[in-house]
């Protein structure tokens, strides 16, 4: 069992920066791909980012590429997401979510096994 959760969330407005923060429960956390995605009302979850188990690899959706950044501290077993230039239609419920079958990165939500409860994050125009 792993528990995450978020933290970081807030109101801030477009061109402001946020940085969102996931901690994570055991002692294996290296070994877990970790992903974070938003779900805006009325729409799917989608995808924002990924970073694999030991850091060296990450992937970022286009909508968020050059303002976003995923990083991890595995002694802190806690992953990062860096939000620059934010804009409205970032706003959303962000979430993150540990893959723990592997290290890999994924994009699809049912790649990943255990999930925050969410962080609230509003850019105001």
């Amino acid at each position: 069992q792993v528990q995450l959760v978020e933290s970081g969330g807030g109101l801030v407005q477009a061109g402001g920066s946020l940085r969102l923060s996931c901690a994570a429960s055991g002692r294996t956390f290296s070994t877990y791909g970790m992903g974070w995605f938003r779900q805006a009302p009325g729409k799917e979850r989608e995808f924002v980012a990924v970073i694999s188990g030991s850091g060296d690899r990450t992937y970022s959706a286009n909508s968020v590429k050059g303002r976003f950044t995923i990083s991890r501290d595995n002694a802190k077993n806690t992953v990062y997401l860096q939000m620059n230039s934010l804009k409205p239609e970032d706003t959303a419920v962000y979430y993150c979510a540990a893959r723990t079958r592997g290290p890999d990165i994924r994009v699809s939500p049912t790649a990943y096994d255990y999930w925050g409860q969410g962080t609230q994050v509003t850019v105001s125009s």
